[in-house]
């Protein structure tokens, strides 16, 4: 492909999208394949001449676009969001055109640069003390790992890293039992291990982590010669929302010297809304490291994963790693390929800086309102249909219900829900019961979209009976 055969297919691609968006809400919003259906339309053998991009194309709609599930539908009501607005699209064009591989400051001076400004734009505009730095990770299961490894390395002197961790002891990580599955796989990559995740039950309204059992494992710990190394939070957690009393939190980990991670992938966003902010981001500041997806609720195109640190030191001398080829002469300058795990970094805070300056903060601050509302008035909805019950109130946009019947009503449901395709629905586990979570973020959703699913809900349901 020459240049002038890209702009051609460029200009093309670019209406193709339009268009794609323009008329998502005619599609279903899962796929409708079977399993092995797109594999078994693909050449098992890869071709040794050319093609036509006509013929690529046409391959492109007639083979992949009917297995792709459609994570921009107006619709998507499960999982989280993975929002990609338009401005943070252009952007990602941008970024693919230019390829930069920004891991130094040298390596692309303007991708360091940005980045810093950007990180400290969201700073502000979450309410964070100005101490606070940061970087832009790949995805909140990076940032996680990273300050699982950070805790590690603080609770043995930054000596894991050079000698391992045999004789270093049972290192202990304690968190609600609420969180997300990437703090599992964050011990386990670390050589933590799952048996020193510690789990701590959670009560009250927002299903907050158990402070005083917090304490009593901690304590219980060190008096059996454990070594307890740090405490992740969380600010809206996957299940159902699960939010912690974060200054009491905090309060625990001074009193033991225990670093801390505050998960608030989803949820962070929200905390954009001031009026969010006294429930679910009291006592966050003097949390050593906090994680928010801006390519969840916020808008920027995947992947884009803000970690905040409140001293960045303890995290570089973990990761920190300067072999002559990557040392940068001269004044003093930020490499943020130390900061993070890989050494390559995409020039993702283009898409932030395309995002806010596009919308500004109001414009987003508008949408999550939106959303949170749209998401109350589906679960009052919910909560008139006779024999559904909510299981979990809505925090923030997510609640879950429950149909009548059993766990396995629960399960025929969600499918027969996705398979119909206007909505997209799943499910989860609360206390033993299986639920149906239901929750709002797509980006440019509707309030009218949003309400047809509990009409969708309600057809479904009868016509399964």
């Amino acid at each position: 492909m020459n240049w002038d055969e890209f702009s051609h297919w460029g200009k093309h691609i670019s209406d193709w999208a339009a268009d794609y968006h323009k008329g998502l809400p005619e599609l279903p919003v899962r796929a409708q394949t079977a399993p092995g259906e797109i594999a078994a339309q693909l050449p098992e053998i890869p071709p040794d001449e050319s093609e036509t991009m006509e013929d690529i194309m046409a391959d492109f709609e007639r083979i992949v676009m009917p297995g792709m599930t459609h994570w921009q539908h107006p619709r998507f009501f499960a999982y989280f969001p993975a929002n990609a607005a338009p401005p943070s699209m252009l952007a990602d064009m941008l970024i693919t055109t230019v390829a930069a591989q920004c891991m130094l400051w040298q390596t692309s001076p303007a991708a360091t640069e940005l980045e810093g400004v950007m990180v400290d734009w969201l700073r502000q505009a979450l309410d964070l003390p100005p101490e606070y730095t940061g970087v832009i990770q790949d995805s909140a299961s990076s940032a996680t790992l990273s300050a699982v490894l950070t805790m590690r390395e603080r609770a043995t002197g930054f000596t894991g890293n050079r000698d391992g961790l045999n004789a270093k002891g049972d290192l202990r990580i304690y968190c609600s039992d609420q969180v997300h599955s990437s703090i599992d796989r964050a011990c386990w990559v670390a050589g933590i291990g799952q048996n020193n995740l510690i789990k701590i039950p959670t009560n009250g309204p927002r299903h907050s982590m158990d402070v005083a059992a917090l304490r009593q494992a901690i304590s219980s710990d060190r008096d059996a010669g454990r070594e307890p190394a740090g405490i992740i939070a969380a600010t809206g957690g996957t299940g159902i929302g699960a939010s912690d009393r974060l200054g009491e939190v905090l309060k625990v980990a001074i009193e033991q010297d225990l670093y801390t991670h505050l998960d608030a992938a989803w949820a962070g966003s929200a905390m954009i809304c001031p009026e969010f902010r006294g429930d679910f981001w009291a006592g966050v500041e003097g949390f050593d490291s906090i994680v928010f997806n801006p390519h969840k609720w916020l808008g920027a195109q995947f992947d884009c994963s803000v970690q905040f640190l409140r001293d960045p030191t303890p995290q570089l001398n973990t990761l920190k790693i300067e072999p002559e080829y990557l040392k940068t002469t001269g004044a003093e300058v930020t490499n943020y390929s130390e900061w993070t795990i890989p050494l390559g970094r995409r020039f993702r805070a283009l898409k932030i800086w395309f995002l806010i300056r596009s919308y500004g903060l109001e414009g987003l601050r508008e949408r999550i309102r939106n959303h949170v509302a749209w998401a109350h008035e589906v679960c009052d909805e919910i909560r008139a249909t006779e024999g559904f019950e909510i299981v979990t109130e809505p925090i923030l946009s997510l609640f879950s219900f429950r149909c009548p019947g059993d766990d396995a009503a629960q399960q025929r449901l969600v499918d027969a829900l996705n398979d119909d395709g206007r909505i997209y629905l799943t499910q989860g586990m609360f206390e033993g019961r299986k639920v149906i979570r239901f929750q709002v973020g797509q980006f440019d959703t509707t309030r009218e979209q949003v309400m047809m699913a509990p009409v969708v809900i309600t057809d479904v349901w009868r016509a399964l009976q």
